[in-house]
């Protein structure tokens, strides 16, 4: 399975032919997002999560993927701030893919239980808007994710001004742990060694 980091927090997964996009944006730190997909999910109704108008839809495609959707809430009190948020469990060539949208607080023991054992968690580490780097090693460590890739953080001119640098959640870390990829994209297998990965953004 591939994983393609498109910035922020929009990954586009492909099995064979078939390529999921999670999470396009509409941004004004970042370049005019403009891809294209068979799926579009989005975590969420914000309008750095839910730019769908960016994803230009193919047809005819037969959908590799199962999909769960996992609620949760976008802060840490019960959605009264910012409301819902839906961490999405993708599933496809016997690989399970979490992407944790905005997630705002520690989850519960259900919760954790519906993404325990992934093969790969995308994780929003920046604070401020979501959980932050300590929280988000938790949440890593509680769900026994294999490969963690951090995501929602500021980086060189990139993203929200108001969240950390993804270098706070990386500090929390062995660097024996930590591959930074020259590139934006990884080939997901059961051989992909344990860790942290990060993609590097090409505009």
């Amino acid at each position: 399975m591939e994983i393609i980091w498109l910035g922020h927090a929009c990954f586009a997964l492909e099995s064979g032919d078939y390529r999921v996009v999670l999470d396009p944006y509409a941004l004004e730190h970042y370049p005019v997002l403009h891809t294209q997909g068979d799926l579009v999910l989005c975590s969420h109704g914000h309008f750095d999560h839910n730019h769908t108008q960016a994803v230009v839809l193919r047809q005819g495609r037969e959908c590799p993927f199962t999909v769960e959707r996992v609620e949760t809430f976008h802060d840490d009190a019960q959605g009264n701030l910012r409301g819902k948020n839906t961490m999405h469990v993708l599933r496809a060539e016997g690989l399970t893919v979490v992407h944790a949208g905005d997630l705002g607080h520690f989850p519960d023991t259900a919760q954790l239980a519906a993404i325990r054992g992934c093969d790969a968690l995308l994780l929003p580490v920046g604070g401020y808007y979501t959980i932050d780097a300590q929280t988000a090693k938790r949440v890593a460590d509680a769900a026994l994710a294999r490969v963690v890739v951090p995501m929602h953080y500021r980086h060189g001119a990139y993203g929200l001004r108001e969240v950390a640098a993804v270098e706070e959640f990386l500090r929390l870390y062995d660097p024996s742990q930590v591959r930074t990829l020259p590139d934006n994209r990884f080939t997901l297998t059961a051989d992909t060694p344990c860790g942290v990965v990060v993609p590097r953004f090409v505009p």
